[in-house]
């Protein structure tokens, strides 16, 4: 319904941003590493996520396309609501949340406010089923063209793979990482290529 806002910051708190559009105030729950990228009283786009419960509608924002497809691939996770969405890319960025989950480091995702061992074991197990499912009914690296530099080489296939877990197709991200060094270390990777991404 509301894919971004954008207007000037005119207050922050501990969890969340206020951007005023055309004389209304949205307030956007939001992450503290988004509010690191913040600055008062400056103009500002915050991609966001509406959610509609039947006692409230809250506002989700962040400062990257990749950080709010990470918070709607996280909230889909069950027993993960918002607040521990928030909580988890707060303490890791998307890259490193990919990174966590494609090596079964629950310990990191622990390390998230309010989020539990069982639970980040269970983000772990749950994303890494959809990376599977993804990748069996993808063609994957098909699709990229002959000329491409290979893709399977370096660190090219792990980035392939935490990229996966954030909802990326391999037929999708294969063509910008072909683009890519392949001896760029994973976590590197990874941003280049949602950079490229976002822009699409």
């Amino acid at each position: 319904m509301l894919y971004s806002v954008r207007g000037k910051l005119i207050m922050t708190s501990e969890s969340a941003a206020v951007v005023e559009c055309g004389g209304v105030g949205f307030h956007c729950q939001t992450t503290i590493n988004t509010l690191k990228t913040l600055k008062l009283n400056t103009e500002v786009t915050l991609f966001t996520y509406l959610n509609v419960r039947e006692d409230a509608m809250e506002l989700f924002g962040f400062a990257t396309k990749a950080e709010l497809d990470t918070f709607k691939t996280l909230i889909g996770v069950s027993g993960v609501g918002p607040k521990a969405g928030l909580a988890v890319l707060s303490e890791l960025s998307p890259e490193r949340l990919a990174m966590a989950v494609a090596t079964d480091d629950v310990k990191s995702i622990t390390r998230a406010q309010g989020v539990g061992k069982k639970t980040a074991q269970r983000i772990v197990l749950e994303l890494k089923d959809k990376l599977a499912s993804s990748l069996s009914s993808d063609d994957g690296f098909a699709n990229v063209s002959a000329g491409a530099v290979s893709v399977s080489s370096g660190n090219v296939p792990k980035a392939v793979e935490a990229l996966g877990v954030l909802g990326y197709a391999p037929s999708d991200v294969t063509p910008v990482l072909a683009t890519l060094d392949s001896d760029l270390p994973v976590e590197q990777l990874i941003a280049q290529t949602l950079k490229q991404m976002g822009r699409q």
